[in-house]
């Protein structure tokens, strides 16, 4: 039996959102440069605790902590915006405030993954991925 995700993305972000609502504060996902990256930004932003990757076969396994044990979670809500039934796309003069700048949205952009604020520093349009705050 395969647990292959039509939509990895929605998938890791499930888990987290799972995680919070339960009280768990680490989750263990199967590793993708995808899944790594958004989970980079999540942490540079402040939601995620810390990332690493263990080795393993056949595909290495993502573990991101959502927050120390004892903390709150810093994620009220997770939600994917485009997804693969129905893509959105922005300009860099769209691109969304969340919750009047207190959260923060990911966009796919020609140079990589970026937070709404950097995407539009950059004058960079692409796909939105998630809002989270």
């Amino acid at each position: 039996m395969s647990l292959q995700s039509t939509d990895p993305i929605a998938d890791l972000l499930t888990r987290i959102r799972n995680a919070v609502m339960v009280g768990k504060n680490e989750i263990r996902v199967p590793s993708s440069k995808m899944k790594h990256t958004v989970a980079t930004e999540l942490k540079k932003a402040g939601y995620l605790s810390a990332i690493k990757i263990e080795a393993a076969k056949p595909r290495d396994i993502l573990v991101v902590t959502i927050h120390e044990p004892g903390d709150n979670p810093t994620i009220n809500e997770i939600t994917r915006l485009s997804k693969p039934g129905r893509r959105v796309y922005v300009g860099a003069n769209d691109i969304p405030k969340v919750k009047s700048g207190r959260g923060i949205v990911l966009v796919s952009t020609s140079k990589g993954i970026l937070t709404g604020q950097e995407a539009t520093k950059q004058r960079l349009g692409g796909e939105l991925l998630l809002k989270v705050y």
